[in-house]
């Protein structure tokens, strides 16, 4: 089947492109309001931009024509903001947290999710996430002609739960050792966006190696 975009409406594109652009990571983001409570809200259009400088970047809609989102909102006073990867048992909770409240009003006074502190960084982060980025705002970017606002992020540290990192040690062929942090994707479990109401969950995991 051929389906020519310039046939459909952008309601239908969305669930073409959600349906079959997949598995997507989910962007559990924190950012604080001016009233110092935090939103907390997924998105799933959602990617790793460059290592040099580390970068990630969400994509924000309008709450409603021409009003932000509270995430998008609340980094015009606050630059900080955290990216956590939820586990795929935190499904509810992320779903939960997508709902529309009050700009005054914070996620996480109807979900079961602590804070706690996020050593060296002005923001906390969320207890239960195995993994946390403290980002810094580095460039919003309005998508012409669409109610799309690009937000990105340079990573300025990293939180990994301990008991999902290991340390690997590397020799080389000049016999130079280094030692490498390892991260079992399978202790992550993170969550995937499918479409719909629908999430995956990490499934098999393939080793390939790559070519020399």
């Amino acid at each position: 089947m051929i389906i020519p975009f310039a046939e459909q409406s952008s309601t239908a594109i969305y669930h073409l492109v959600t349906q079959t652009l997949i598995p997507r990571p989910v962007a559990w983001v924190l950012t604080e309001h001016t009233n110092g409570h935090f939103n907390l809200a997924p998105f799933s259009y959602f990617t790793a931009v460059s290592s040099q400088p580390p970068l990630l970047m969400f994509s924000v809609g309008d709450k409603t024509p021409g009003v932000g989102k509270d995430s998008k909102t609340n980094l015009d006073h606050q630059p900080y903001f955290v990216v956590h990867i939820a586990s795929a048992r935190q499904a509810a909770a992320v779903t939960e947290s997508s709902r529309t409240l009050p700009a005054e009003e914070s996620e996480l006074d109807h979900i079961n999710e602590a804070l706690v502190e996020f050593e060296g960084f002005p923001l906390p982060r969320l207890r239960d996430c195995k993994v946390a980025f403290g980002c810094r705002l580095h460039a919003k970017q309005a998508v012409p002609g669409a109610p799309q606002t690009l937000v990105f992020g340079e990573i300025i540290q990293l939180y990994v739960a301990d008991d999902v990192v290991t340390t690997t040690r590397i020799e080389k062929p000049n016999g130079e050792v280094s030692e490498r942090l390892e991260i079992a994707a399978d202790g992550i479990a993170p969550l995937a966006r499918l479409g719909a109401n629908q999430y995956g969950t990490l499934g098999e995991i393939l080793t390939v190696p790559r070519p020399k």
